[in-house]
């Protein structure tokens, strides 16, 4: 469909005289035509806004409100670029991604003000949308309607961070065509229709809530409901109010979800489906149990350049096959040979990861767009002529392929390498764990050593003889893989997209202001770790050279 290739705008433009609901949001609804109208009037405004000859780019650093949309609206309409800009950010570093990405005009609204306090933003309109001269200001073009024809599918239309765990946060490209080829496509997969519902919860800032979950329901001319921001414990009641069929998440959200008290009616819900990355199949199928909702386990790469889809017949734990016209293939990165196909024991468990798992590259033709003014992330990902999608996988003889986490998540662990999300899937099955991440420590000597934080279930003590008597029950749990710290949190710290936080609990280690339980070197069971200990480890980090490492 290369000549036939939409864009954004013509989907905006599509709703224009479509009175049937587009957008909930708190309870009030507008219709698909308020919404178009909405997008022509902000369009219309953003021309006479954006200096002749700049970038066409515009930050918007809102919660999740009507007026996120409307501006995604707005500039594809304008042909120009928006910039998610992530409101956990703060001081230079917020500067940083507002100037980066050369944004001439901010929208937020007074609740992020605080944030701009202070900061050197250099031609930067600012435009605050809950006042009365902003009212006034887009008052002032109303009346104009939706046109698409300045707009082509190579357009950029997002400029959306993606998190590393070192570094300043890349903005990725995704123009037009791409985005709206994307929503077409998860319309086809999905059955979307124009009487669904798409539940936003999770910030549209990220590539998720845009790509995912707005796109396909601008595709397919369905409502599209709005969560300011997430909440577990009014996501059911948001659900029923709106009439949602449809809801994307990342990160933990399906266990803040789970975590919230069962009632006797979850499962008197309109949900059809959820779709995202990140739950785990054993949170998955308490989810389907509890709300009765199937949860589809996905990937995407957040920059396009792979993606797999789940097909009929994909086993457990699996997320799917390439999708149609990548080359995808599970290599090791030092030698890029192709990694041998996973062993499994008879009960579904993975026995050789150390060889199995690779990092995930696509070696055909894919829709990397590139970062913005970033030559040398563009040829990271493109070196030796493959796109290097930075997650570790592993695949089985039928070619599904198993997602087991980030490059960055890897440990090297007595030589062996390992992957912390093959081992979190293992400490999942702990009864009295909410939540689980796994991530390294240095080892005093040489490579890493394993250390878990873990969220215990409302009202359970932790008990270390339980816990060690747990991890010998596993027979997938290899010899290097038990932890050596475990770190007891009242609640995981995530990032706000509910990705786990790992480069701060990396940073903290086992010198945290949370309990510490370890076991020692020659040791069979966990003891708390005591300030002594402490001062032994680190100790002996310095005689070796490696105190350094622990500040990092």
């Amino acid at each position: 469909m290369g000549s036939m290739r939409r864009t954004v705008a013509e989907l905006v433009q599509e709703r224009w005289d479509d009175h049937r609901p587009g957008l909930w949001f708190e309870g009030r609804v507008l219709s698909h035509h308020r919404v178009a109208a909405g997008a022509a009037a902000r369009a219309a405004l953003l021309a006479d806004l954006l200096p002749p000859g700049a970038a066409p780019h515009i930050g918007v650093l809102l919660d999740n409100t009507p007026e996120y949309p409307m501006w995604l609206g707005a500039a594809a309409l304008a042909g120009a670029a928006v910039a998610g800009i992530n409101p956990t950010r703060r001081g230079p570093e917020l500067a940083r991604d507002i100037l980066h990405t050369e944004c001439r005009v901010l929208i937020t609204e007074r609740a992020h003000l605080p944030l701009l306090d202070g900061l050197e933003l250099p031609g930067v309109r600012v435009l605050v949308t809950d006042t009365d001269a902003y009212a006034d200001l887009v008052g002032a073009y109303e009346g104009a309607k939706p046109d698409a024809s300045k707009a082509t599918p190579d357009a950029r239309l997002l400029l959306y961070f993606t998190s590393g765990s070192t570094g300043a946060p890349k903005a990725a490209i995704c123009t037009q065509g791409r985005l709206a080829a994307a929503g077409r496509s998860l319309v086809d997969h999905f059955g979307v229709l124009p009487d669904d519902t798409h539940y936003i919860c999770m910030p549209m800032f990220h590539g998720n809530a845009v790509i995912a979950d707005w796109a396909p329901a601008l595709a397919a001319g369905a409502t599209v409901a709005l969560r300011r921001r997430f909440s577990a414990s009014g996501f059911l009641a948001d659900v029923r109010a709106c009439g949602a069929t449809y809801f994307t998440y990342v990160g933990r959200a399906v266990q803040y979800l789970l975590a919230t008290p069962a009632r006797p009616d979850d499962r008197d819900n309109p949900l059809r489906m959820g779709f995202g990355t990140e739950a785990g199949a054993v949170d998955a199928a308490a989810f389907e149990e509890r709300f009765g909702v199937r949860l589809v386990e996905g990937y995407g790469s957040s920059e396009g350049g792979a993606a797999i889809q789940r097909a009929p017949g994909t086993p457990a734990g699996a997320i799917g096959r390439a999708a149609p016209g990548d080359d995808l293939a599970v290599v090791d990165p030092q030698t890029r040979a192709e990694c041998p196909p996973a062993v499994f024991s008879a009960d579904g468990r993975l026995l050789n990861g150390a060889d199995a798992i690779g990092e995930l590259v696509n070696r055909g033709a894919n829709p990397f767009e590139g970062y913005w003014r970033n030559p040398d992330a563009d040829a990271a990902r493109r070196r030796d002529g493959w796109y290097w999608t930075g997650d570790l996988f592993y695949r089985d003889a039928d070619g599904f392929l198993y997602f087991a986490g980030r490059t960055d998540d890897r440990l090297r662990v007595d030589s062996e390498n390992l992957a912390a999300a093959v081992i979190e899937n293992i400490l999942a099955r702990y009864g009295d764990a909410a939540a689980v991440a796994v991530y390294a420590v240095p080892d005093p000597v040489a490579g890493d050593q394993v250390m878990a934080a873990v969220a215990l279930r409302p009202g359970v003590p932790f008990d270390p003889l339980s816990f060690g008597e747990f991890l010998l029950s596993q027979p997938d749990l290899g010899t290097k893989m038990a932890p050596r710290f475990v770190r007891i949190v009242e609640r995981m710290p995530v990032t706000a997209t509910n990705k786990i936080h790992r480069v701060g609990l990396r940073r903290e280690g086992f010198r945290c202001p949370d309990p510490v339980w370890w076991r020692p070197a020659g040791e069979c069971a966990y003891r708390r770790l005591e300030a002594a200990d402490v001062e032994g480890l680190v100790a002996e980090y310095r005689a070796r050279g490696r105190e350094e490492l622990l500040a990092r």
